[in-house]
């Protein structure tokens, strides 16, 4: 009989898959290394099994002990997979920027979930790095895995992925694309490839995916660690704010950057026009394939690696709304009622003119906006905005218990849903904060400035 002992030895020999539709305008075979085959979803199962096996071999992981890691989710589960085979308790830390999937299903395995806040410096005592740190320091019997400079990461890719890969293209890779995190999956795969290669008289090409927000291409094409290029960023599993020492760049040629939109947008069109449903960083991976287009010739073979699943991104790239309130969806706005689309649902939070000042100032605290239209028992009469209240405050700091009706601008301009954006955009101005559309059923809904340049 054929079977494995337990769920780690279903690790590694992932298949390779061609790309049909989106490389269509590629003029060579465009391969992906498909790793949610692994029983964890992800590539990371393979480095998170071999970061726990020699840190077994060297005693820094003792039995009965417990396994720290800061991750992004994948590394985590992977880690977690192995600890239950194993024995250990998990705890993992994450930056609030994850899915909430990935949150949920690190718990479902038994793992013990930190979330952290991701817009802070990476040496602050509340970011994920310091966090998973310092728990690691305070733990009794555990191990701080750092994935981002354990060297077992590379490994893991240099004894599996690396040879896999060169095995089932018979040696014929040209090119390996990837996104790049910790470093672990480009610096191993590369080095495998790049040593195959030379001991062949071949060359292989390494090709990093970076994103907008990240430190990778420019240090790798600079030497500069520039702290400018650094800001927060939605793609998840790739980039970095710091320099991993997993991240080999001899290894790696070049890199490409992909936007947070691109990187979304592709995610769904893997799923739709390839039937691959697949995570974040995939999305990213290909339309960083399809942006190295000039490097590519008829009979190269290039493999690009796609990292996890895409039930881990359900909430944010595979729903509508979340991508709509992004800017992420290729719609075309044309309209008035295109504009409100998204939130046509949400009632139209107004004033009265006799409420006070100060009940103005609290609905858009409660409900976070910037302008409100001022009604009467006629109907619309007026509007107010911050900056209304602003410049009122400074002539008279007793306003706040005056009526509205006092300081109150003239009301915002009605437009019917057919209302082209172009007229729209010019009715909005520095004394014009809003436009309000007519549902045509007594209703009406608000359109602002973010609206603009959201659809712009």
């Amino acid at each position: 009989m054929k079977y494995a002992k337990n769920i780690l030895e279903t690790i590694g020999n992932t298949p390779l898959v061609k790309l049909n539709t989106l490389t269509k305008e590629l003029p060579c075979l465009v391969l992906s290394k498909y790793e949610t085959f692994n029983p964890g979803n992800s590539v990371k199962d393979r480095m998170a099994l071999q970061m726990i096996e020699d840190a077994e071999a060297d005693g820094r992981l003792k039995p009965g002990g417990t396994i720290i890691e800061g991750t992004s989710g994948n590394t985590g589960m992977g880690l977690a997979l192995a600890a239950i085979v194993k024995g250990y308790k998990c705890i993992f830390v994450m930056a609030d920027k994850q899915s909430k999937e990935k949150i949920d299903i690190l718990r479902a395995v038994g793992a013990e979930v930190v979330v952290c806040p991701t817009n802070v410096e990476p040496n602050d005592p509340r970011s994920y790095y310091s966090v998973s740190k310092r728990l690691g320091e305070e733990t009794p019997n555990s191990w701080y895995v750092n994935q981002y400079d354990n060297p077992s990461n590379c490994k893991a890719h240099f004894l599996s992925t690396g040879p896999e890969i060169w095995e089932q293209t018979e040696g014929k890779i040209t090119h390996f694309v990837v996104g790049v995190g910790t470093g672990g999956t480009v610096s191993g795969v590369g080095s495998y490839l790049k040593m195959k290669a030379k001991e062949t008289g071949k060359t292989v090409k390494i090709w990093g995916v970076d994103t907008y927000g990240s430190v990778f291409k420019k240090y790798h094409e600079t030497g500069i660690f520039d702290e400018n290029e650094i800001y927060p960023y939605i793609t998840e599993g790739i980039g970095e704010d710091i320099l991993p020492k997993n991240v080999n760049f001899n290894v790696i040629d070049g890199f490409t950057k992909v936007t947070d939109k691109d990187a979304a947008i592709y995610t769904q069109k893997l799923a739709k026009e390839e039937g691959m449903f697949l995570g974040n960083s995939a999305g990213a991976a290909i339309k960083g394939v399809l942006q190295l287009k000039e490097h590519f010739k008829p009979d190269d073979v290039v493999v690009v690696l796609f990292h996890d699943h895409g039930s881990r991104y359900v909430g944010k790239m595979f729903n509508n709304d979340w991508m709509r309130e992004r800017g992420f969806l290729e719609e075309e706005i044309k309209t008035a009622a295109d504009l409100i689309k998204s939130h046509k649902e949400r009632p139209l939070v107004t004033a009265q003119t006799e409420e006070l000042v100060s009940h103005a100032i609290e609905r858009m605290k409660q409900y976070k906006i910037s302008q409100l239209p001022v009604k009467d028992a006629d109907g619309l009469v007026g509007s107010v905005d911050e900056t209304d209240l602003l410049r009122s405050f400074m002539n008279d700091k007793e306003i706040a218990e005056k009526p509205i009706k006092d300081i109150m601008g003239k009301p915002y301009p009605i437009v019917k849903k057919s209302a082209k954006l172009e007229h729209i955009s010019r009715l909005i101005s520095k004394k014009n904060e809003a436009v309000l559309v007519d549902l045509e059923n007594g209703n009406h809904h608000i359109i602002t400035k973010y609206d603009i340049i959201s659809a712009i």
